[in-house]
């Protein structure tokens, strides 16, 4: 009954692992340079002045929230742009002061004042330099991320809370619950100018990205926080010269930090809130970042020449729109380049570092933006340059700029900041925590933040979060029926020790010596739970009970005592077919449960004997003796055949008089290369060759009769019995090199593929045809780099793949409808034309003459299916797709749940 984990036991020494100059990536680590210069690039250069016209208005408004010294924005914006862009480890991010301390810093400067909040933020910085040297980053987002976004949405509406007050033409009070409170009264003495300057503000922020036309495509390249504060300053000029503005003092008067003054555990705690919010504020921004950076660099493989127009951003692209240069895009290159994954370490040493030299020069506490960032990608730049040179701007700005500055309404600065608040609060953020019920944490967080501050809403969003996870360990439902002579003991949920005093007592009060099925329907069972029902097992066959112990759908669950040491499951035999070879390892023996007519039937309703049999290294398989078989069903029908893995069998509980001996252990090393062979073959012979010999018996006196034709690709990772539950007779199965069907051409056709078809639908009678492709498939990636020189001589390869040619002119055409997952569109040029394969190859088989004939009566169906081997999922096309009817060729995702019907393949599991 152990929940043992595949494991590797020869471990890779750190000696060899490739080395950095071998080519071989390790995962987030930094981009390998691609030269010693420091290199400028046009779509750069444009970038950085996006991103700074963005940033100044960003920089002074989130200073007067602060109610720090203005000039103190400008300089942390310069820093982090310049230090953070240099040497951190997500290129295109950037850095300046950061959102998700306004309420913090805010604080820190009414307690301590000014100079001692500068040293709070070197402290900071210092203590980032530390953990990122301690490679810490990867476990700070280890947090829930139901915990980090409700501290990020709780400070967000203690932003918005404070800047409402300034736009209404007041001063925001010290927390956000006395904001509340005085909203009231606020809105009683307001003043008419500051309120229409910030809603002007607004107004422009939300209506700039949605200028429609030609001329909105232009006007859209002006980033839309530059654009409405630029606007509410001209209106300010003329119809409110009075207003609140902007004050610049001089740089004489700029206050640099002092040694700080105070109770060392309050001023540790700060620096630890300082540090943990900007850190989780520059992580998951550098996240966000390489999604986008990946989304934009899909978008630009398909709008590559001969792929057509890009598909539209996915909903990974952040919601913080209002605030960026919409409409604006990088000259796509021919061929766009593999996104890179950010040295999230590396990040938060240049981050620590920029806190450090911010706070040094009297700056504000920096980390990096999402929307700075955002804007930065989508203004097209390439490299860290344009994170540099906005920080240049910066600096530039803040010493020839100053009377231009100074004419921005604090109104709207305040505007745009209580903007940025509100979009902290991300809906698409509460969508997803609701989804994985999650929200009570979420909450829990938002409310604590609001209330108590950051790190203790942190802290009380951490205690349910826990809270939570303990609740549903030990939320399980123990149920008992009485059937007349046995009970039937249902178990729903995860058994854990804090189950165990409910479980004993429900089982205690059954008859003893009496007969049971307890039905266990869980993935997890700890060691108290395990030798809890398995002393009561003991006890109730001593007394002469029987005992049966099934999953959900009724199956049985059988085990070797020896299993609970063993890392071969019995539904993972072919990831660990190599278990048995290594040192110390035996194959296990089978072990059979006495037959009971009564008890553990299957949910297939057959009162047939069954002998359930796992070993540690073959399927868990359920063997029928032909005579068994029931008189109305074919001879060769599917149920009857040694199944594939069922989910039922994943657990087993033996009493001690059925478990079995485990035989010897010899000694013998693990084999490999060319061995593996004689390896897997004498495994085989030793396992799995007794369960299924009488049935292959059988198979060779009466002959094949399959079901389906079955083509897909040759890739060694599609394993087709695996994927479709099917067994020995099942599938006539053709493989090839990109799941290709050729056109029935005399000269420039492919025999053997056009064999197997007439074979299978003239003489074997096959019910079905399925065309099956596949995700990250060499042969579609093949077409998609283009063909080889004309001048070198074809090769095989090219040869063949020369009937792929028309799959990828069908992607390109604008006569078809592109190829679509339900729920998505496909991720990248790749996994498009492999989708568009499927459904251009269905084409090509209508038009075999054999095929054709069959459609024509009725007697035989076609199917689309598309495997993605990394989510081991699969997709079928829909019915009227496959038959050539319609044009929405859709990819439907196939549920556990699904049964088979009208749209689905019959009888092989998919």
């Amino acid at each position: 009954m152990s929940a043992c984990v595949p494991t590797r036991h020869n471990r890779t020494s750190r000696s060899s692992r490739p080395p950095r100059a071998s080519g071989v990536k390790r995962p987030h680590s930094p981009p390998p340079p691609r030269g010693g210069r420091f290199r400028i690039a046009g779509a750069d250069l444009s970038a950085s002045i996006t991103v700074f016209l963005l940033a100044v208005p960003m920089s002074l408004g989130l200073a007067v929230a602060m109610d720090a010294p203005l000039e103190a924005g400008l300089i942390s914006a310069a820093i982090g742009g310049i230090v953070a862009g240099l040497l951190g480890g997500t290129p295109l991010q950037v850095s300046g002061p950061s959102a998700g301390l306004t309420v913090v810093t805010a604080e820190l400067i009414q307690i301590y004042g000014w100079r001692t909040t500068c040293a709070i933020t070197i402290g900071a910085g210092l203590l980032q330099i530390l953990l990122g040297s301690l490679r810490a980053a990867r476990s700070a987002l280890a947090v829930s991320p139901a915990i980090v976004h409700g501290t990020l949405a709780g400070i967000g509406v203690a932003i918005a809370l404070a800047q409402l007050h300034i736009v209404l033409g007041g001063s925001p009070q010290s927390s956000a619950v006395a904001n509340a409170l005085a909203l009231p009264d606020q809105l009683g003495r307001v003043s008419p100018a500051a309120p229409l300057i910030g809603t002007l503000t607004i107004t422009v922020l939300i209506l700039w990205p949605r200028i429609p036309g030609r001329v909105g495509r232009s006007v859209r390249r002006i980033p839309a926080a530059l654009a409405a504060v630029v606007t509410a300053t001209a209106v300010a000029a003329i119809v409110a010269p009075g207003i609140a503005r902007v004050d610049l003092p001089s740089w004489r008067s700029h206050a640099l930090p002092e040694m700080p003054h105070g109770p060392v555990l309050a001023l540790a705690t700060a620096v630890f809130t300082v540090m943990l919010v900007a850190s989780l504020e520059s992580l998951l921004a550098a996240v966000a970042v390489d999604k986008l950076s990946a989304d934009r660099a899909v978008g630009q493989t398909a709008a590559r020449p001969g792929t057509g127009s890009a598909p539209p951003p996915t909903s990974a692209t952040p919601a913080l729109a209002l605030a960026l240069p919409s409409g604006t895009s990088a000259p796509a290159p021919s061929l766009a380049l593999p996104a890179r994954r950010s040295d999230l370490d590396r990040e938060l040493r240049a981050q620590g570092i920029a806190n450090t030299l911010s706070g040094l020069v009297g700056g504000l506490a920096v980390s990096g933006g999402a929307v700075r960032s955002s804007a930065n990608v989508r203004a097209g730049a390439t490299g860290r340059a344009s994170t540099v040179l906005h920080g240049v701007w910066v600096l530039l700005a803040t010493g020839l700029l100053v009377t231009v500055l100074e004419w921005i309404p604090l109104a709207a600065l305040a505007a745009l900041v209580m903007m940025v608040g509100i979009q902290m609060v991300s809906f698409a953020h509460i969508r997803n925590v609701h989804k994985h019920r999650e929200f009570l944490v979420y909450g829990a967080t938002i409310t604590g933040v609001v209330l108590f501050g950051v790190l203790k809403g942190v802290a009380i969003g951490i205690a349910v979060a826990v809270t939570v996870a303990l609740h549903r360990l030990a939320r399980t439902r123990i149920t008992v029926t009485d059937q007349g002579g046995r009970h039937l003991v249902v178990v729903r949920g995860q058994l854990t020790f804090l189950a165990v005093p409910r479980l004993s007592r429900t089982l205690g009060q059954l008859p003893q010596g009496g007969d049971a099925v307890v039905e266990l329907d869980g993935f997890f069972m700890d060691h108290a739970a395990y030798e809890a029902i398995q002393g009561w097992s003991t006890a109730q066959t001593a007394h002469g009970g029987r005992v049966v112990f099934t999953g959900r759908s009724g199956g049985r669950i059988a085990e070797p005592a020896s299993a609970a040491h063993s890392c071969c499951r019995p539904w993972t035999p072919w990831r660990n077919h190599h278990c048995h070879d290594e040192p110390g390892r035996a194959p296990e023996t089978s072990h059979d449960l006495a037959p009971d007519p009564g008890l553990g039937k299957r949910s297939t309703g057959t009162g047939r004997t069954r002998r359930a049999t796992n070993t540690g290294s073959t399927d868990s398989t359920a063997h029928i003796s032909p005579t068994d078989r029931d008189a109305n069903r074919p001879a060769d029908h599917p149920a009857d055949r040694p199944a594939s893995h069922d989910a039922s069998h994943d657990m087993t509980i033996d009493s001690p008089g059925n478990a079995p001996t485990p035989a010897p252990a010899p000694e013998a090393p693990r084999l490999a290369g060319g061995n593996r062979l004689i390896s897997g073959l004498s495994s085989f012979q030793r396992n799995t060759a007794p369960l299924v010999r009488d049935e292959l018996a059988r198979l060779a006196v009466e002959g094949q009769r399959p079901s389906q034709l079955f083509i897909t690709c040759a890739d060694s990772r599609l394993v087709t019995s695996m994927i479709t539950a099917s067994g020995p007779g099942d599938l006539f199965t053709v493989r090839n090199i990109g799941n290709l069907v050729p056109l029935p051409d005399a000269e420039s056709g492919d025999h053997s593929v056009g064999a197997a078809i007439e074979y299978a639908v003239d003489v074997l009678k096959v019910e079905s045809i399925t065309v099956c492709g596949h995700s990250g498939c060499g042969a579609m990636q093949a077409l998609l780099g283009g063909e080889p020189d004309r001048d070198s001589p074809p090769t095989s390869l090219w040869r063949w793949l020369r009937h792929g040619l028309p799959s990828l002119e069908r992607m390109a055409s604008r006569h078809h409808a592109w190829a679509r997952i339900s729920g998505r569109l496909p991720t990248d040029a790749l996994e498009q034309l492999c989708l568009t394969n499927v459904v251009q190859q269905l084409d090509h088989l209508r038009a075999h003459e054999s095929v054709a004939r069959r459609l024509a009566e009725g007697t035989i169906r076609l199917h689309g299916m598309y495997f993605h081997v990394g989510e081991a999922q699969a997709y079928l096309l829909t019915e009227g797709a496959s038959s050539g009817l319609e044009l929405d060729e859709v990819f439907d995702r196939v549920d556990p749940g699904d049964a088979p019907g009208s749209g689905e393949l019959e009888r092989t599991g998919v």
